[in-house]
């Protein structure tokens, strides 16, 4: 990289990319209450504010729990406000987002800061493999991610896996599991979001006969099935408050009892969590518990969306495709034409991988003959709601008259999302236009904050 450049880069050798180059940067401020403090920014994204949940901590109160973030990318450090109350300014403007040049200055509440290149280069590998237990791409995103894989997978660290709804963060987790030294061991999965909360305890930890109504016999929970192998742990988000504690307990001192039970057990079991929620945000907002954030976050692992990472669908389309001819060796294996190929690459995958292997399963299982036409793909609108508006129920309604379009091609937990995003485009869209595109009043009526509020209309694309 050029002296001065700042952000990061990616190193091609013969055509092929074999690692990328981070130049960092220094955060000097400038004006403040931490006037005279400077941070280095050694990673691709790094957040700003007064809660410690953020790699940068700022000590003045006009400055929210999370502010900021920079980002490193191939255009340089990409400065974004994370829905702040004082809001983040460039130049006297308020921004949204910004790339940063070297030297500038900016300003998060009353604190002045400072943007400084630093002549000191982070190389970040490359896996040179386009798979890692099954889990495949050629993305430079996707190898980034292999080749944390690598080293984290035979370790005993614990993992969060973060990434939107589809993007394979099971598949991640069970690639963990089967590159440890726990492979022959029992891999566990608990949903988090499909477990009601007054049962979730005994889910999690067992239970002793008689514990509570319905306990006619002993049940071993989570940890215990999972003895000596891998406990995955999916929609962390989704733990109860309540319970999160003695999560903490069990990770922290490896023991736990049974719900109703005197004994302690001893518990060996590596846990992988998983979310498509911010719970740093969560932290912020008082959802989740701050200790079990850092207990979980050892080893970060962040999926990016199929829509980033769009060299990897003709890949992936032909996994996909093999995987439909291995079930049904009756047939001749498809082919896709042209047409349907240019329409895989223009869709914005909403659902991500867990949409195209849908589509092309679907595609593949009922075309006629041996190729795939474009009309066979039937991709979904941008919109959730496109093609199904939700119509308001009034007074005079009964619950049977509401509209519920249930996909029963789909799996109980896909079908459950699919819903719960038409839902969540409908009330969004509905709650903004009601208070004329004012974030924060739409967030106040919401009950939710208005960073939170803003990250959702912008998954929708309504803003």
């Amino acid at each position: 990289m050029a002296k001065g450049d700042m952000g990061i880069r990616t190193v091609f050798v013969n055509d092929r990319a074999t690692s990328r180059q981070l130049r960092k940067g220094r955060l000097v401020v400038l004006e403040g209450a931490d006037e005279g403090k400077s941070f280095e920014i050694s990673k691709s994204k790094v957040y700003a504010g007064r809660a410690s949940v953020n790699d940068i901590l700022l000590k003045d109160k006009s400055i929210s729990s999370t502010h900021f973030e920079i980002r490193a990318e191939e255009e340089g450090f990409l400065l974004r406000d994370c829905g702040s109350t004082n809001g983040t300014k460039l130049g006297g403007c308020r921004i949204r987002e910004v790339y940063l040049t070297p030297n500038a200055t900016f300003r998060a509440g009353n604190t002045t800061l400072k943007l400084e290149p630093v002549d000191e280069v982070v190389e970040i590998p490359l896996s040179p493999d386009e798979h890692f237990q099954g889990v495949i791409g050629r993305s430079v995103a996707m190898r980034e991610v292999f080749a944390t894989l690598e080293k984290v997978a035979p370790s005993e660290l614990t993992c969060l896996i973060e990434g939107q709804t589809g993007t394979g963060k099971e598949r991640i987790a069970r690639a963990i599991h089967d590159a440890s030294r726990r492979r022959k061991k029992p891999y566990v999965v608990l949903d988090c979001s499909a477990i009601p909360r007054d049962l979730m305890e005994s889910y999690v930890f067992g239970h002793e006969k008689g514990a509570f109504t319905g306990a006619h016999e002993k049940r071993a929970g989570a940890f215990e099935q999972a003895e000596g192998g891998t406990l995955f742990l999916d929609e962390i988000g989704e733990l109860d408050l309540s319970l999160q504690p003695k999560l903490l307990r069990v990770l922290e001192n490896r023991e736990f009892k049974r719900v109703g039970g005197a004994r302690t057990i001893r518990s060996d079991c590596r846990v992988v969590a998983a979310t498509n929620k911010d719970l740093r945000q969560m932290v912020n907002e008082g959802t989740f518990r701050e200790d079990l954030y850092f207990r979980l976050s050892v080893i970060q692992l962040h999926l990016p969306p199929l829509s980033e990472r769009r060299e990897d669908i003709p890949l992936l389309v032909e996994h996909f495709l093999d995987e439909v001819a291995e079930r049904r060796p009756d047939r001749q294996r498809v082919r896709l034409t042209a047409e349907a190929r240019d329409a895989l690459m223009a869709h914005p995958w909403p659902g991500n991988v867990r949409e195209l292997k849908n589509v092309i399963v679907r595609a593949a299982s009922l075309c006629s003959g041996s190729t795939v036409e474009r009309s066979d793909l039937q991709l979904t609108g941008q919109k959730p709601m496109a093609s199904a508006p939700a119509r308001q129920m009034s007074a005079g309604d009964d619950e049977d008259s509401a509209s519920l379009h249930v996909d029963l091609t789909l799996e109980y937990k896909e079908a459950k999302e699919r819903l719960l995003d038409q839902f969540e485009y409908a009330y969004l869209d509905r709650i903004y236009e009601k208070n004329d595109g004012n974030i924060s009043k739409s967030a106040r009526e919401s009950g939710i904050t208005r960073y939170h509020m803003r990250e959702l209309l912008k998954k929708h694309e309504l803003k």
